[in-house]
């Protein structure tokens, strides 16, 4: 992988990470709320099931 390609990446995960906030502000901040009182135990699941699915999308695609 070159730095081209992750700086393609990064900037493609910043563009969709934006998406929620700018253009759903008052659910995003609902969700983040809700999010920040849960569980950490929660959060790592949801965390962990993220990270799978990346690497799934990775290397199906790639």
């Amino acid at each position: 992988m070159t730095l081209s390609t992750f700086l393609t990446a990064l900037a493609l995960m910043l563009i969709l990470e934006g998406l929620g906030p700018f253009l759903f502000p008052k659910r995003w901040q609902s969700l983040m709320q809700k999010l920040a009182s849960e569980d950490a135990k929660v959060i790592r699941q949801i965390g962990l099931v993220l990270i799978i699915s990346g690497l799934g999308f990775f290397l199906l695609f790639t």
